[in-house]
């Protein structure tokens, strides 16, 4: 069992490492394995090519030198769509898949909209998902409004792989410092320029002194900074890389805390190079003495996926309905889950292995019958899983003699005792092996699956990483249930516009075939279901595109107890409207306790966010045990920010040791749920233009829309699996609870405003064990100092909250109070922070830093030994 467990182990963390967003690994100063994507929607263009070897080559001299001498680009794939042209020179794929790509070239979000951001939705310090680059940005047609193309990919690498933020915030453009003068948000305020509203219309352009906003003391929303052309300043490259003089990082000498950046606001006030030169790159990295070599670059042309099913038919596998559900799961994968075009083999093993079926290449229902037909009907034997391997590499070796990119689906319930004579050959086959284990003897693999349907989506979430979007089949619903008085399982699936085409039902059961009736939008009952009492399960195709609309099933169970699943599945209605996707995944794959873990479920449609959806994630444990966690994108707890199409949640519900699956739920009701029309944060700073020898000289005014959202005016569900990750070190909780030691999450949405002498303040309530619950008390402090608030917390001033009742998580706390006797001076800085504690008096971290800025001086009346305001000797702000 030790041996098995060591191949299971070397596969699951094979698997672990294909889970992650990038293949990219460091090794002597240089990056390797970076992969640059072309979206199969991207006209075939030969300029691409040559444009993205020059950005690259051209931004790793710019890294080196911002990197101080340590870190370069060493090799790149550029990974070509199968529908363009092939060449001699196109290498077929490895492990380097579109969804793992670390840079993707895409048509736009909207129309028009070419400017390059980072996916980013993680913590300071943590890395991104993948940067978007548009073909018109590659070919240089954008370079007045974003600056060189090699600069700007080493400002969102920064986002992508070191987590860093944008020193500058169009939300908040201007800011006003200590010194008494109205700033532009930037980094380093070395950098010079004009402030000005400038206008243009017909064929004549104003330029105006910018005014000030009697309510908010700033500009007003129509005034710009404009960047001097000629400067000396030598950071921020996180500001505006495209000033020629921008050559480094902010670091800890010139930072610029005042300003209202994401910067100052996710990384607590810390500069760029300092979150940068504490990463994991920097730990293990010296500077070099010689100038690196430039980039060498790979060119991979996707091709047909080549696929070998290696099922396990030993006698283990006829305990506990192992085989049919391995065969329920292998003929919803055949039948929907997999690409025309695909080549697929089957292997069989027991004590050794059997070819069932060479490759063949799925063109019509006739090679997935005739694979369908090969599926194992009878476990009998030993197991060597060994023997299935190997055989697999055979079978693939008559089509593809270098294996590397092909896949295996290994599914098998681990018992086996000789699998370590095959290690090796799995570790240098280059193969891609997706591991589905059941049963207890497979404690250590991947996905353990239990009563319901988690096998099926094991299969179904195996579409290919390279396949067009609207190629892939979706999830729509997964649902199962066991029955024992109530025979019946009655609900309904939403078809929205955007999917609709290889609509397809699957029901299984366990011990006899149900009754089934399926109705249509217009109540009109589906023809009959084609049963396969054999596999036990039935399943229903709908002829070309399936009506719009809510679809109701009914199900009645014909024994007792009865477990059944419902699967529906379905592929774009229109391969040019993208359709709407959920993604899911937790924030790591092994985590001990009592750290807690974070679920993301992104929302999309292209690369729209989808805002206002109820998303659900279901956690289930090896055991059974099942949590439901309602997740959110309000920007507070879990969330890093709010309305971007992500939603997040902390998890810590743990009841055990080992393994969890997790699955989520989108759902969409009419007229709640909007496409995000913002510009997409964590991009490149969009140059209005040059102040040149004291004139301004503009460039195109960006596209914008008029509003924010557009309502999406129908329903639609989705769902996906986000895998499973491992747990260790739960207590056992037998004969006592977990113990408390969650505190609350730190609140990250402060806002503070002034209203004559009285300050209102904002926030998102925390939870009791993070974001859930209720905190005992808030203590909020004020300071002078951003700095002094941030590192003394515990010394500043306090304030008096009895009145303050704590809300339950997630809702909008409002607080407002006068920080003192006020006298008519100087323009001031109060600067205000939040720690939460709950009843095990566990505190938060300290929350965001929230400031207003007034007209008067504020004396705050101390008492030191309450820590409180009181009446006795005042203290007043310079």
């Amino acid at each position: 069992m030790g041996l098995f467990r060591g191949l299971v182990s070397l596969l699951v963390l094979f698997l672990l490492q294909r889970s992650n967003t990038s293949l990219v690994r460091l090794n002597d100063n240089g990056y390797e394995d970076l992969v640059i994507a072309i979206d199969p929607g991207v006209p075939e263009d030969g300029k691409l090519i040559e444009q993205l070897k020059d950005m690259v080559t051209t931004a790793s001299t710019y890294l080196f030198e911002a990197t101080q001498k340590r870190l370069f680009f060493k090799n790149v794939s550029i990974l070509i769509p199968k529908n363009w042209e092939g060449s001699p020179e196109y290498k077929r794929p490895k492990h380097e898949s579109y969804e793992q790509a670390d840079v993707r070239v895409a048509a736009p979000a909207l129309p028009g909209r070419d400017e390059p951001y980072t996916r980013q939705f993680t913590e300071c310090g943590e890395k991104a998902e993948y940067i978007h680059f548009t073909p018109d940005f590659v070919l240089g047609k954008k370079q007045n409004e974003y600056g060189p193309s090699g600069r700007l990919f080493v400002h969102e690498w920064a986002h992508l792989r070191w987590g860093v933020f944008d020193e500058y915030n169009e939300e908040k453009p201007f800011y006003n410092s200590t010194s008494k003068k109205i700033e532009a948000t930037r980094c380093s305020t070395g950098i010079t320029g004009k402030n000005r509203v400038y206008k243009c219309q017909g064929g004549s352009c104003t330029e105006n002194l910018c005014k000030i906003n009697s309510t908010t003391k700033l500009y007003g929303k129509d005034c710009q900074f404009f960047p001097n052309k000629v400067q000396t300043e030598k950071a921020s490259i996180m500001f505006m890389q495209s000033i020629d003089s921008v050559l480094e990082f902010c670091n800890a000498e010139n930072h610029n805390q005042e300003a209202p950046s994401l910067q100052n606001i996710k990384c607590n006030f810390r500069s760029t190079w300092e979150v940068i030169s504490n990463s994991e790159d920097f730990k293990n990295t010296t500077p070099m003495a010689a100038p690196p070599p430039p980039p060498v670059f790979s060119l991979l042309r996707i091709s047909e996926r080549i696929l070998c099913l290696v099922l396990d038919k030993s006698g283990s596998m006829s305990s506990s309905t192992r085989l049919d559900r391995m065969n329920q799961a292998a003929k919803y994968f055949l039948l929907q889950t997999v690409e025309n075009g695909s080549w697929v083999g089957m292997v069989h093993f027991d004590s050794a292995a059997s070819v069932k079926s060479e490759l063949i290449q799925i063109k019509s229902d006739s090679e997935k019958n005739k694979l369908l037909g090969s599926l194992p009907t009878v476990a009998l034997g030993g197991t060597s899983i060994c023997s299935g391997i190997t055989t697999a590499f055979q079978v693939i070796k008559k089509l593809n003699p270098q294996i590397d990119g092909s896949e295996i689906v290994l599914l098998t319930d681990g018992e086996d005792s000789t699998t370590g004579r095959c290690t090796d050959a799995v570790k240098q086959s280059g193969a891609i092996i997706h591991l589905i284990a059941l049963g207890p003897d497979a404690e250590k693999a991947v996905i353990q699956m239990t009563v319901n349907n988690g096998l099926i989506d094991a299969f179904g979430a195996l579409t290919s990483e390279n396949a067009d979007p609207t190629q892939k089949s979706l999830q729509l619903e997964s649902k199962g249930l066991t029955l024992n008085n109530d025979t019946w399982m009655n609900d309904t699936v939403i078809i929205d516009s955007t999917v609709g085409k290889d609509t397809f039902f699957l029901v299984t059961w366990e011990k006899q075939p149900p009754s089934i009736s399926l109705w249509n939008p217009n109540g009109t009952l589906t023809e009959a279901f084609t049963r396969d009492t054999l596999s036990k399960m039935a399943y229903l195709s709908i002829p070309g595109t399936a009506q719009v609309g809510t679809w109701t099933y009914s199900l009645q169970a014909k024994a007792n107890p009865e477990t059944l699943t419902m699967t529906v599945t379905s592929r774009a209605a229109n391969s040019s409207v993208p359709p709407i996707t959920v993604n899911a995944k937790m924030n790591k794959d092994t985590n001990s306790f009592p750290s807690p873990m974070i679920v993301y479920a992104q929302v999309l449609q292209g690369y729209l966010p989808i805002l206002g959806a109820s998303v659900t994630a279901i956690i289930e444990s090896n055991s059974g045990k099942t949590q439901v966690l309602e997740l959110l994108d309000n920007g507070a707890g879990a969330d890093s920010f709010k309305d971007d199409g992500v939603y997040s949640r902390y998890f810590t519900s743990y009841s055990e040791n080992g393994r969890y699956n997790l699955k989520v739920r989108a759902h969409g009701g009419t007229d709640s749920v909007r496409r995000s029309l913002r510009h997409p944060l964590n991009r490149a700073a969009y140059i209005p233009g040059w102040v040149v020898d004291g004139v301004i000289e503009v460039n195109p005014p960006r596209p914008e829309t008029n509003e924010d959202t557009q309502t999406i005016l129908e329903n639609f569900s989705r769902t996906a699996s986000g895998g499973a990750f491992v747990v260790s070190q739960v207590p056992d909780t037998t004969n006592a609870p977990l113990p408390d030691l969650f505190p609350p999450s730190q609140i990250t949405d402060l806002d503070a405003t002034s209203e004559g002498d009285q300050i209102n303040l904002t926030w998102t309530a925390p939870g009791d064990n993070f974001d859930v619950g209720t905190v005992q008390e808030y203590i909020i402090r004020i300071s002078g100092s951003i700095i002094d608030l941030r590192d003394n917390f515990d010394d500043a001033l306090q304030v008096n909250t009895t009145d303050l009742s704590p809300k339950e998580a997630n809702s909008k706390e409002t607080f407002a109070f006068k920080p003192g006797n006020i006298s008519e001076e100087n323009i001031t800085h109060i600067f205000i922070a939040i720690q939460s504690v709950d009843k095990s008096n566990l505190t938060s971290k300290v929350s965001n830093i929230a400031q207003v800025q007034s007209s008067h001086t504020h004396c705050l009346f101390y008492s030191s030994h309450l820590s409180k305001f009181s009446d006795e000797s005042p203290f007043c702000f310079p």
